[in-house]
């Protein structure tokens, strides 16, 4: 898992004003909310008090939870704005200025696409991976379903891995109409590897024989007795835990895909699915093709959730990797560049560091490099990709 990247950490429309939401990334919790002006925020969830949950339990249900723009603690009070200044102590009477260790990391903030975005790391503005870009997002020639929620129980990794793998389909997508097992003729086409269009990431495009695709008009069924044809997709990946696929079933016609992946932990991942498309724009397909979508998702949840190791092995040679694995080798080689920056948490140290419940960890934020005072301690993070191998050894 990584810092310095944009995650999604809740639906725009999940975010009321009224209360905070408690989000989970990278193994520690977040707590988003919208200030006095509706915009969104994120910041630390612990308490630099005594531990509270800024984002927890409330006792007080006629009490605001959000006041004059600051998230209020449901231990002590103590009040907290989107900066992550300690505004109020109540224990030292309202209005009385706070020590300045009374602060929690604030995160960058942003909404697009219906989601709320934080960037979680502590780069400056002018070095940060930029958002990803929904090339299609406003265009009236392309719809866009709602943002389609995944709670998957498998590493981020590994759900990566899988939709740069041009060789499971026809095992697992029976649905798709993409079944093309022929044991005398059948292999993955030949496909090139090349950096993606948005320029952090690998991407390929595949060409592989399918039935051919005839649609009724909610997209409900496909007839496997229509020509066959050549289908082209293919993935481009984005930062360690996005990816955008490209479906064309025909000339002219096709989805764009952006799968954002908020890693919960080493085990679950919270997949934010934008759909796009350029055909059947009526919203009255909107829910046909959202229940087609989760058919499909759920197949892929069902193999890997059998998965195993739980996170992808390292080095290589722990895998037998085939020619139709190199889209994943370059993912890897990717995430190997980010080891050697030094944004990968060693998630071994923090693992049992944190099973043991005695240090309250942060993502490091932008404010860490302009000032001190800082209570929580930050997450740990290998020094570089040796350091990394050398853990696993």
């Amino acid at each position: 898992m990584y810092i310095n990247f944009w995650y999604p950490m809740v639906r725009s429309e999940d975010l009321s004003a009224e209360k905070p939401e408690k989000v989970k990334v990278l193994g520690l919790n977040f707590a988003v909310f919208r200030d006095k002006e509706g915009i969104a925020r994120t910041i630390s969830d612990t308490c630099t008090h005594r531990g509270g949950s800024l984002a927890g339990a409330w006792q007080l249900p006629t009490q605001p939870r959000i006041v004059d723009g600051c998230i209020v603690c449901p231990y002590h009070g103590w009040e907290f704005g989107g900066d992550g200044e300690c505004k109020n102590i109540p224990s030292i009477g309202y209005g009385t200025k706070p020590p300045a260790r009374a602060k929690v990391d604030s995160y960058p903030t942003v909404e697009k696409y219906g989601i709320v975005f934080a960037f979680l790391g502590d780069l400056p503005e002018n070095e940060r991976p930029p958002l990803i870009e929904v090339k299609e997002w406003g265009d009236p020639k392309w719809r866009a379903n709602s943002v389609l929620v995944l709670d998957v129980p498998f590493h981020f990794e590994r759900s990566i891995e899988n939709g740069i793998d041009p060789a499971h389909n026809e095992f697992v997508h029976p649905t798709h109409g993409h079944s093309a097992i022929n044991r005398e003729t059948y292999k993955v086409r030949e496909h090139d590897v090349i950096e993606g269009d948005q320029k952090l990431g690998i991407m390929f495009k595949h060409r592989y024989a399918a039935p051919g695709l005839q649609h009724n008009e909610t997209y409900k069924s496909v007839s496997a007795n229509a020509p066959a044809q050549d289908i082209y997709a293919g993935t481009e990946t984005y930062g360690p835990a996005a990816m955008i696929t490209t479906i064309e079933p025909t000339a002219g016609m096709a989805f764009r895909q952006y799968f954002i992946e908020q890693p919960v932990d080493e085990t679950r991942t919270r997949i934010f699915f934008v759909n796009m498309r350029n055909f059947m724009l009526d919203a009255k397909n909107d829910g046909p093709i959202h229940a087609r979508n989760k058919v499909i998702a759920q197949q892929d949840i069902e193999t890997l959730s059998g998965v195993y190791p739980v996170r992808t092995p390292i080095p290589n040679t722990r895998e037998v990797h085939m020619p139709a694995d190199k889209a994943v080798v370059g993912y890897r080689e990717w995430l190997a560049k980010w080891d050697d920056k030094g944004w990968r948490i060693d998630w071994n140290q923090f693992r049992e560091r944190n099973a043991k419940g005695e240090t309250a960890f942060a993502i490091p934020s932008p404010g860490r490099r302009t000032s001190g005072n800082w209570v929580l301690e930050t997450v740990p993070l290998f020094k570089n990709r040796k350091a990394r191998e050398d853990a696993t050894k």
